[in-house]
């Protein structure tokens, strides 16, 4: 199975970081995020990678180059029309070969097991999607999941503050099927100009009877926020949660 990890963004909301680097090449603790990923993504047995590139590509290519040095392979693709997640996802369907794929933002980080969960949960369980959730105060910077027992019901989309019923957001980690692929193809841009992920799930659950089976995850790591990165960086304790 190959793991897609989307990277591309110009990362407005962490400027000024932002003006140097890549959002997932903001350094902490001494390293790059998008290395503490891609070791979190390897170490659950996952050593195909492609990662969708776009602003400031050359930080993330000549870092990483073809992967040897972490033990695995990786292939760039460049998302030149910054149209969204399911745009971003688009542009790789020719290069995923097998019926299923891992994916996940440059941005955030979760600890290794929910890596591992997601996995094994496809593995044992037959699922055609996998999401995660983390737990949340209030979801309104990214998206609610609602859920019946272990399966997302509905997903919306950065819910006005207070508005939503649900305290579970949406981590950025998924299994899919190429399924998502067509489903993609079909929807407009919305208002924000952007092909929405999260509307292809939604359509999925609610047109295609999609089962998106659901992990829960209590630490989620958003590297899009920018107090989040800098409280992170001054603390090291979250190392030790990330790795347990």
């Amino acid at each position: 199975m190959k793991a897609i990890i989307l990277c591309a963004g110009f990362g407005k909301r962490m400027k000024p970081y932002t003006n140097t680097y890549q959002k997932s090449m903001i350094p902490i603790h001494g390293k790059p995020l998008l290395e503490y990923i891609l070791s979190g993504i390897s170490s659950a047995g996952l050593k195909d990678f492609i990662i969708v590139v776009g602003y400031r590509k050359d930080q993330i290519i000549d870092y990483f180059q073809e992967g040897d040095k972490w033990g695995i392979n990786i292939d760039y693709i460049e998302q030149k029309d910054l149209n969204g997640t399911g745009g971003a996802l688009l542009i790789c369907e020719d290069l995923i070969k097998n019926d299923h794929f891992f994916l996940t933002w440059g941005d955030i980080l979760v600890q290794y097991k929910v890596y591992k969960e997601v996995i094994d949960i496809f593995n044992t369980e037959s699922q055609n999607f996998v999401l995660v959730a983390n737990e949340t105060e209030d979801p309104y910077r990214g998206a609610a999941v609602y859920h019946e027992n272990d399966y997302c019901t509905n997903i919306i989309e950065k819910p006005p503050l207070g508005k939503s019923r649900s305290n579970l957001n949406n981590s950025g980690v998924f299994v899919f099927s190429q399924d998502i692929f067509q489903v993609l193809k079909m929807l407009k841009p919305s208002k924000r100009g952007e092909i929405e992920l999260v509307e292809a799930i939604n359509y999925g659950i609610q047109y295609k009877k999609w089962k998106i089976r659901m992990i829960k995850t209590k630490f989620r790591g958003d590297f899009g926020n920018i107090a989040v990165y800098e409280q992170l960086s001054k603390e090291k304790n979250w190392l030790d949660i990330l790795l347990t």
